[in-house]
């Protein structure tokens, strides 16, 4: 998305037309603060170094919080492979403070139930489960906390018009994720 010195960069406007991407995937309010960090005081709108840096600060925080969830969740299946609950505990809470950071809502949200399962509460934080169903519910939550941020790098990709990561690394970590998963819950 090229932007001129004229035009808003606010995402809620940019996606107004698409308010599901938007609820599903981001917190419009905090994407938007990150935003406002980008300096584009001096962005004059003739050049095309000027369009290219507009969101630099703002897409390396986000490229950063890419790589550090790919490799948080790595980490993540090998505590599951080995059941290690206080690790999937900490890795949770680790990786839901950087989704909230950057606004990506339904990571945040899979984080936060890996956090409380890690712990033997239910996904509410409140009721108490067992260690085998604790298990299984972390398998869960991990692929569709994979799958979400897939989601994210996608729709992040293409706002900021470039690729987080290639798709072959995540086909890959998901074919494995499958594979691990099934050797921890089997």
């Amino acid at each position: 998305m090229t932007m001129n010195a004229n035009q808003d960069t606010k995402l809620s406007e940019d996606f107004e037309e698409d308010e599901d991407l938007e609820i599903d995937i981001l917190d419009i309010d905090i994407f938007n603060q990150l935003l406002t960090m980008d300096e584009d005081d001096d962005y004059d709108g003739d050049s095309s170094q000027d369009e290219e840096d507009l969101h630099k600060f703002s897409r390396d925080i986000v490229s950063q919080y890419f790589d550090q969830a790919r490799t948080t969740f790595a980490d993540m299946e090998k505590a599951l492979k080995a059941k290690d609950l206080p690790k999937l505990s900490s890795l949770g809470h680790f990786l839901k403070g950087s989704s909230a950071t950057i606004g990506v809502k339904k990571v945040m949200e899979c984080c936060k139930h890996i956090q409380f399962l890690g712990k033997l509460q239910n996904i509410n934080g409140k009721d108490s489960v067992d260690k085998e169903q604790a298990l299984k519910l972390i398998t869960q939550e991990l692929q569709t906390g994979k799958k979400e941020y897939i989601n994210a790098r996608e729709f992040l990709g293409f706002f900021y018009e470039c690729s987080f990561a290639p798709a072959k690394e995540d086909s890959d970590a998901e074919e494995d994720s499958k594979h691990d998963v099934s050797q921890a819950t089997g």
